[in-house]
């Protein structure tokens, strides 16, 4: 019988590697690029979270209208405060910020 305990486990040594995301940043929010455009890569270091990644692109709480990850919407809440900010960036995410959607009459509903 072997002793899984002496073993170190598989992958140890990446703990601290950065990750790499795919930003996305839309409507009001799309200045906040800095000079990368709306869509750019962006490396980060593990356990960054939503709420970390905003304040790092200059984005302020109160302007979060809608967050998504990987397509899925993690801003359940109303326009600020309802964001599931302590959610911790994978590599290979892409989080999608957006401000404020504007509404449309011509096509009855919000326009993402």
């Amino acid at each position: 019988m072997h002793n899984e305990t002496a073993l170190a486990p598989l992958g140890h040594n990446i703990g601290e590697a950065p990750i790499e995301i795919e930003v996305r940043l839309f409507n009001s929010l799309s200045r906040h690029g800095d000079g990368r455009g709306d869509r750019f890569a962006i490396a980060l270091q593990p356990g960054t979270t939503i709420g970390e990644l905003a304040t790092q692109l200059g984005i302020p709480r109160a302007a979060l209208f809608l967050v998504l990850v990987n397509g899925r919407d993690i801003s359940p809440g109303l326009v600020g405060g309802g964001i599931r900010a302590d959610r911790e960036i994978e590599h290979g995410d892409v989080v999608a910020f957006s401000g404020a959607v504007p509404y449309s009459y011509g096509y009855g509903a919000p326009i993402v």
